[in-house]
């Protein structure tokens, strides 16, 4: 099930993470993502009741959906979230303890890096994908030359300051995908918000990156 959830990633590799989020929010928001065609759900940890609203979402789309935490910062928070079925752990640092809990317990581990030294002990710990975070601060110049010494297969990840209209350009430099986040949503958005900026995200993913003629640099 976890294989077909990251098969279903990497046709739309588009990460959701919904910080600030309220459980009573949680099931219409996540229904709108869904309908957009989002196939990842990150609800980060410094949200309120963050694990309740992993374990609504997890409850109601476990079976389609990649489903975690973000802000994960220590392999008993790592617990806490598989405890209720989520499958996605992502943190935006390199913490080996974070990410060997993660491997342990057979989940997606998706930490945060900036430089090279950070990716090569993140994959040595075992990560699934990386994420360059903060990407906007480091650029897509930044994660191109990474990519060339990376082994060939690595999936990057360029989640922080990237919106629709920049995101062909992190493809274009070799992202495999990325991670949206307040341009998506944030506390105080209504749902017709979040929905319009949903669709307005994958479209515009649909209409480059998917272009029989865009050319990335993987």
């Amino acid at each position: 099930m976890l294989t077909e959830c990251l098969n279903k990633l990497n046709e739309t590799p588009l990460v959701a993470i919904l910080r600030g989020i309220t459980p009573c929010e949680i099931a219409d928001v996540g229904e709108v993502l869904v309908e957009a065609g989002f196939k990842a759900i990150e609800v980060p940890l410094n949200s309120p009741d963050a694990i309740r609203s992993i374990d609504l979402l997890v409850k109601k789309y476990g079976n389609s959906l990649l489903i975690g935490a973000g802000t994960v910062l220590s392999p008993e928070e790592v617990a806490a979230v598989a405890e209720v079925g989520g499958r996605l752990i992502v943190s935006p640092d390199m913490n080996p303890g974070v990410i060997e809990k993660t491997v342990e317990l057979g989940l997606v581990s998706m930490p945060g890096f900036g430089t090279a030294t950070e990716a090569f002990s993140a994959l040595s710990a075992g990560a699934s994908i990386l994420k360059l975070f903060p990407a906007a601060t480091y650029g897509t110049a930044h994660l191109s030359a990474l990519k060339a010494v990376l082994p060939k297969n690595t999936q990057l990840y360029a989640v922080g300051g990237v919106g629709p209209s920049d995101m062909a350009r992190w493809f274009e430099a070799g992202a495999s995908g990325v991670g949206f986040g307040s341009n998506l949503y944030k506390p105080g958005m209504t749902v017709e918000e979040t929905q319009h900026a949903a669709r307005s995200i994958v479209e515009a993913f649909r209409n480059t990156v998917l272009n029989p003629y865009f050319s990335p640099g993987r």
